[in-house]
């Protein structure tokens, strides 16, 4: 296995707690409509769960992606060239990773990611597949600007982010989160970025709330995740999983909502809710070509190309860093 580095730039007090992680939770609880943030789903156990979801059946984005990645590798791989660092930003399991890595090429791979140890099996078997591939796992949250391993600096970058993940912020949070990926890889870089595209509203919703319930547990294991670290005694039984479409917006919403009226702790603070209320705890914004577009020129980033599953479910956008101006 060729993995050189392996760093982790978390910032854990002294009892190993997240300190981002802990701040979220408590403003979150604490607001008019309660809600954390999606990122912090993401531990080993919400990894793990999560690539269950993508092999269900009603969860469409993971097969359309691999079928795009499949389908138009000869393009990537004469749109990118060789040579390049890739950059994953939540890098999961590195499912679709391979794909693009076999079409182009590249010169090291860099999978970021928060959930650590999830973050290095994963890394660990990549290394395995591909034996001459310098591979740096680098344990962070990528929503902030992540100093990669000094081997890389003089290399072009690529980042890829697959998933739609970007559809799980609002348009002022992903705004900011391509302009930061633009500062970490450099003014030379590309951008392949999955985007979920509108569509069927029932079958959005079946893929946000499958009949085996796997979506519902991984919501409610943001839960567990609360309670085992910051020592919360949250009732988890007395919460149900709700997925709802809000047009409005062009996107799902997932929420926990309370079946009762209930009284809980976290890290030292109380907190009540009623019957009804819920904690917001993810969106993920559908697209289309134009609203795509808009976001990724407001991030500093300028859509090169753009593919679609044979079925026009899921896009994936190849965009190269823009350059600063001034003046239209």
């Amino acid at each position: 296995m060729a993995t050189q580095t392996d760093i982790r730039l978390v910032d854990r007090d002294d009892h190993g707690v997240d300190r981002a992680f802990r701040a979220d939770v408590l403003e979150g609880l604490g607001a008019p409509q309660k809600a954390i943030p999606a990122r912090w789903f993401y531990d080993d156990e919400g990894s793990r769960l999560f690539e269950d979801i993508t092999q269900l059946p009603e969860y469409y984005p993971t097969r359309a992606e691999t079928q795009i990645l499949r389908d138009r590798a000869a393009e990537f791989a004469g749109l990118i060239g060789p040579g390049r660092a890739v950059v994953e930003f939540g890098s999961g399991s590195s499912v679709k990773t391979p794909l693009l890595l076999d079409a182009i090429d590249p010169g090291a791979y860099v999978p970021i990611d928060i959930a650590g140890d999830f973050l290095r099996e994963s890394s660990a078997a990549l290394g395995e597949k591909f034996p001459g591939l310098p591979v740096h796992p680098v344990e962070a949250d990528f929503t902030t600007m992540v100093k990669l391993p000094d081997e890389l600096q003089t290399m072009s970058k690529l980042g890829f982010f697959p998933g739609s993940t970007i559809g799980n912020m609002v348009p002022r949070s992903a705004v900011d989160l391509l302009r930061t990926m633009r500062m970490t890889l450099g003014g030379d870089a590309l951008l392949v970025i999955g985007m979920d595209l509108i569509k069927d509203v029932n079958v959005l919703t079946a893929a946000y709330d499958d009949a085996a319930g796997v979506t519902a547990a991984f919501n409610r294991n943001l839960l567990k995740r609360i309670n085992r670290e910051l020592d919360g005694d949250i009732p988890i039984a007395a919460f149900a999983h709700r997925a709802r479409w809000n047009d409005t917006y062009a996107r799902i919403e997932m929420h926990l909502e309370a079946r009762a009226e209930i009284a809980f702790t976290v890290a030292g603070r109380s907190f009540t809710m009623r019957v009804g209320e819920t904690i917001h705890t993810e969106n993920s914004h559908k697209f289309d070509l134009r609203s795509a577009n808009t976001l990724l020129l407001a991030g500093h980033w300028t859509p090169v190309e753009r593919w679609t599953d044979a079925e026009e479910r899921f896009s994936l956008i190849l965009a190269r860093a823009s350059v600063r101006r001034k003046a239209p």
